[in-house]
């Protein structure tokens, strides 16, 4: 519920200063690590900031997070699911940052050869899919057999194949370059996180339960 808190007082917070004039995407939301308005910093706080002209963008995740984090917490205890959040969170901006560098020069190329002009600084990921993401992927793992409802599906589906069907979707959109301005890879990144620390807790004892339904 706290990071559900903060998010949301951070979209509004983001509002506010635009009306200011300040645009906190240029310096808490995460650039290219050869972008002038760089720093490190940014691979933490970028994960509390929303797109703030489209309000589908903090409600589709807040909403994840509302109806999965809690159980979550409860599985793995408070500092350990604000740990897993945080790293889910680090590892999604960390794969957009591998995925950057082997695209952003091509695509900059391509724009300058076009007579446009496109700032590297201008290139800016926000949001908490990635850590939202690493979420989803431990109910899958940790309530495999856990029914559940998507629409337009009228029938349930097994949270384990829900999230496998996920992230196909997301590896799918990223290589075909489907919804550009979604960041798929960054998302498979937080899933990517999620599976590592939840099967070295499973391997060193700290998740005992393999199935709890």
């Amino acid at each position: 519920m706290h990071l559900l808190i903060i998010n949301v007082l951070m979209w509004l917070a983001s509002l506010a200063c635009l009306r200011f004039g300040v645009d906190l995407f240029q310096w808490l939301g995460l650039h290219f690590w050869k972008a002038s308005n760089f720093n490190v910093a940014q691979f933490f706080t970028y994960m509390f900031l929303h797109d703030t002209s489209n309000f589908t963008h903090i409600l589709c995740n807040m909403f994840l997070l509302w109806m999965l984090g809690g159980v979550i917490e409860r599985t793995l205890g408070a500092k350990r699911y604000l740990f897993f959040y945080i790293t889910c969170g680090f590892g999604a901006a960390l794969l957009q940052e591998v995925v950057w560098q082997f695209t952003l020069p091509s695509i900059m190329d391509s724009i300058a050869a076009s007579g446009q002009y496109f700032p590297l600084d201008n290139v800016v990921s926000v949001g908490a899919s990635g850590a939202v993401f690493g979420i989803l992927l431990a109910f899958g793992m940790l309530y495999p057999n856990v029914n559940m409802y998507i629409i337009p599906f009228p029938f349930p589906i097994k949270a384990k194949w829900l999230v496998l069907g996920y992230g196909l979707l997301e590896l799918f959109f990223g290589i075909k370059q489907i919804m550009p301005g979604i960041g798929h890879f960054a998302h498979l990144g937080g899933m990517i996180t999620g599976i590592v620390l939840i099967l070295y807790w499973k391997h060193n004892g700290t998740i005992r339960r393999n199935d709890i339904y």
